[in-house]
């Protein structure tokens, strides 16, 4: 007998009735980050509050396949056909910098155009675009927006603790679990610290060959899921720098994924995990994996590189002035859960005062070929 589905309903998500108190002071404590980045950052710019560093700004192109069963072929994916793409690698720490201070978590932000349809961003519905900020981790390290305003102050901070050797490290821990002294002992934040020694310990391997997945839930159509981009096996297997000693140069992660795409194309799955079981596939819980015997991942679409130069400086550039949230989507395919929706904001005035610090236009690009130049 085949498992059912989890229908995808409103009540699948909490209320939280202090989301919008938390909310302003994550994003003031964002924008002031951001103000400070400049000077502070050590690029002359304004950083990313996440992600900072980029390693490439790759051309894409994303097939989406036919003949998928209907649970699967529900909003952009009911329909076959072929999108161009544009995909942002990246480090996923709030800082720049030399590559073996800033560890092995790293993320996937794609972009696709050719998208019908209003995006759920009330201030740009009608860009054609259709973007996924993707981490290569199952789980996440924050649940909640209230545990995201500790939590995002610690990794803010992180070089000041770390940079005090164990001492710094075992206050930065502590911190981490207590919320910096503000919750009581029941409340403390195991689960999330463990979801984040889980993710410091990624070894640090060419970004061609992680996995990639949203953060947390989101709406699949009729359903509830989770999406991973993944490495397509026989790319994968082509990889000849796979292993990296971010110790053995300032720039590791660039190098490696600069040197694949000029020798070969390569290509990943998009694949679709629907929730069968909202106990074991909680919505609201970023730090528990959804079990895979539960429902394995199915390939819906392929995203394929082409071979291509990603080498010089105008590539970071034009990267740099790309912006990507996982809340320019489609309604069928919405964020869902408390941390996924404090993203929505958050990310929105978060790249609109980088643009304005760095006097960058904020204008969503009509195609790959507007920010690359036409294919050669």
């Amino acid at each position: 007998m085949a498992t059912p589905f989890v229908p995808y309903t409103p009540d699948v998500e909490d209320d939280d009735p202090d989301f919008g108190r938390s909310l302003r002071k994550v994003i003031d404590r964002t924008e002031s980050y951001i103000a400070g980045s400049v000077t502070a950052g050590g690029t002359g710019q304004a950083l990313r509050d996440a992600h900072a560093k980029g390693y490439g700004l790759v051309r894409g192109e994303v097939e989406i396949l036919g003949g998928l069963p209907p649970e699967y072929a529900q909003g952009i994916y009911a329909t076959r056909g072929t999108h161009d793409a544009l995909v942002r690698f990246s480090n996923g720490s709030p800082h720049a910098g030399a590559d073996a201070r800033l560890g092995a978590a790293t993320g996937l932000a794609l972009k696709m155009f050719g998208i019908p349809g209003p995006t759920l961003l009330e201030d740009e519905p009608d860009t054609g675009t259709f973007d996924y900020a993707n981490i290569n981790g199952p789980v996440f390290f924050c649940n909640t927006i209230e545990h995201y305003e500790f939590i995002q102050e610690l990794f803010l901070n992180a070089p000041a603790y770390f940079a005090q050797g164990r001492p710094g490290a075992h206050r930065f821990f502590t911190d981490f679990v207590t919320g910096k002294g503000t919750l009581e002992q029941d409340d403390w934040a195991w689960d999330e610290f463990l979801a984040f020694l889980r993710l410091s310990k990624i070894p640090p391997v060419n970004v061609l060959l992680s996995s990639y997945w949203t953060m947390g839930a989101v709406r699949h159509g009729d359903h509830i899921a989770k999406v991973r981009i993944t490495p397509d096996p026989s790319s994968a297997a082509a990889v000849l720098r796979r292993d990296l000693d971010l110790t053995s140069a300032q720039e590791v992660f660039r190098p490696a994924l600069q040197a694949e795409l000029q020798e070969r194309p390569y290509a990943f799955d998009i694949q679709v995990q629907l929730c069968t079981d909202l106990e074991r596939m909680p919505v609201e819980d970023t730090t528990v994996e959804w079990p895979e015997q539960l429902s394995p991942p199915v390939t819906v679409a392929k995203l394929r590189l082409p071979q291509q130069d990603i080498s010089g400086p105008e590539n970071l550039a034009k990267m740099d002035a790309l912006s990507f949230t996982p809340w320019r989507v489609t309604a069928e395919h919405a964020p869902l859960g408390n941390i996924m929706r404090a993203r929505k904001e958050v990310y929105r005035r978060s790249s609109i005062q980088r643009h304005e610090l760095n006097d960058q236009p904020r204008a969503e690009p009509r195609s790959a070929d507007e920010v690359l130049g036409p294919r050669r």
